[in-house]
Formats: structure tokens, C-alpha cells, sequence
């Protein structure tokens, strides 16, 4: 794969926001992917992304593997996997714009939620009780799994259900990173079978993982100097930014 230096720049920045996302402002590594879907084809950039993001991964479980809650990855994983495996059948099926425009219109419908839930908590003041619905694990799960099959796009969806389970922001990220760590993986086989991860890609992979390296290591330096209120909106309004990109029409770059 031949990369342009304003390609590699691009890419680079990516990088470094995927490493950010996972260690410091969870929902910023979509941005990042759509980043990479700038610097290079659609289907070329999810081959890319996926060990970019497994590098980040090895960060952050390595910097909170003492936070996670497993409870909710056990929860979770069963699930999940199932929506990876409806993602790799949908890929030929689906075009990238539909796929898009799906994750998009539910992660809008699952912000206000979710902002609603925010604003009836201010107006008690007092903490509302974490969303224990017996179906949002499995929601969420699925379609975590789904979105992050066809587009790398279920940081959004994982942001959403940790918000909603109240969890501190160590734990937070601790949880996250385990899911996506486990997801990550899981993912491999299947890539590798969709032809998206190939001698070609891996080159690329190895020149930009020292920038999702230093971009995690600086969030570390992050969340220890956000506060968890600022740490939860900006995750959330993050979140609504990537549902819009996500609606955005292609033509519009």
C-alpha cells in the first residue's frame, strides 16, 4: 500500500486519537477511524485500523487491568460476539453508507436517552440509579458487535452502555478496554478472511503503532486530571458528534 505524505500525516493523527480514545477520552476513537477513512479507501482503512486499535488495546488493559468490572464484560461478550458474526454475514450485503446511516440514527435515538436521563438526574439532585433493564446488555452487546465489524464504529455504543451503568471513570475505561481488547481479537479471523487484513496493510500498521502508542501513554496523563462530570459529557458530546458524521453523506468529505 502506497501512502502520500499528507496520507501518512492523517493517518498518524488517527493513530494517536485511537491510542488517546482508549486510555484517556473514550468516543473520540471514532473521529479517528474517519480520519483514516480520509487518508485511504474505505475497505483499505478497516484493514489498517483493526491492529492499530489492538495496539491501543494492549495499553490500556496493561495501564487498568485492576479497573475492569467483569460482571458487565460477562454480560457483554456472548452478545457481542453474535453481532460480529451478523456484521461479517452483512458486509457483502450492505453498503457502507446504509451500514452508516443505521449506527448513526440509533446512537442519536440512544444520546438523547441518555441526555434525558442527565437532565432528570439535575433536576432531582440526586444521582440517578444505573440502567439495569434486563435487554441493555443484549441490545447494546449485539449491536456494539455489529457496528464494530462493518465500520469500527462500536466505541460510541460501549460509551453509551458505560454511561448508562454509572461507572466511575477508571472503571470505566477499565471495562472498555477489556471488551475491546477481547472484541478486537475476536475480530481478527474475520478480517482476515474478508481480505481487509493482508501483507499489505500490516506494513502500514507497523509504521504508525508507535503514534497510538504515544497517544495512549497521554491519555493516561488525561484521566487523571478530568473530572468525572467533564469526563462523562465530553464522552457523551463526542458520541453525538460521530452519530452525525455518521449521517453525513460520503459525497460531503
Amino acid at each position: 500500500m502506497t501512502l502520500q505524505a499528507w496520507q501518512w500525516a492523517v493517518a498518524a493523527l488517527g493513530a494517536m486519537g485511537i491510542g488517546l480514545s482508549k486510555t484517556g477520552i473514550p468516543g473520540l476513537g471514532i473521529l479517528a477511524v474517519a480520519l483514516f477513512a480520509i487518508a485511504m479507501p474505505t475497505r483499505e482503512s478497516v484493514g489498517v485500523v483493526l491492529p492499530v486499535l489492538i495496539v491501543g488495546d494492549i495499553v490500556a488493559v496493561t495501564a487498568y487491568r485492576r479497573h475492569a468490572v467483569w460482571s458487565h464484560l460477562f454480560k457483554l461478550f456472548p452478545w457481542a460476539a453474535a453481532g460480529v458474526v451478523i456484521g461479517w454475514l452483512a458486509m457483502g450485503r450492505l453498503s457502507d453508507t446504509a451500514v452508516a446511516h443505521l449506527i448513526g440514527i440509533l446512537l442519536i435515538v440512544l444520546v438523547a436517552v441518555q441526555f434525558a436521563r442527565q437532565w432528570a438526574e439535575s433536576r432531582s439532585k440526586k444521582e440517578a440509579e444505573p440502567s439495569r433493564h434486563p435487554l441493555l446488555a443484549p441490545v447494546m452487546g449485539v449491536l456494539g458487535g455489529f457496528a464494530t465489524m462493518v465500520a469500527n464504529a462500536a466505541g460510541p455504543i460501549m460509551v453509551l452502555y458505560l454511561l448508562a451503568a454509572g461507572l466511575p471513570k477508571m472503571e470505566f475505561i477499565g471495562t472498555g478496554a477489556w471488551y475491546f481488547f477481547v472484541l478486537n481479537l475476536f475480530k481478527v479471523p474475520f478480517s482476515v478472511k474478508l481480505g481487509l487484513i493482508n501483507m499489505r496493510s500490516l506494513p502500514v500498521d507497523a509504521v504508525l503503532a508507535p503514534a497510538c502508542i504515544a497517544g495512549a501513554l497521554g491519555g493516561r496523563w488525561v484521566v487523571k486530571h478530568i473530572d468525572q462530570k467533564v469526563f462523562n459529557s465530553i464522552a457523551l458530546a463526542l458520541t453525538f458528534v460521530a452519530a452525525i458524521k455518521l449521517l453525513w453523506p460520503e459525497g460531503s468529505h
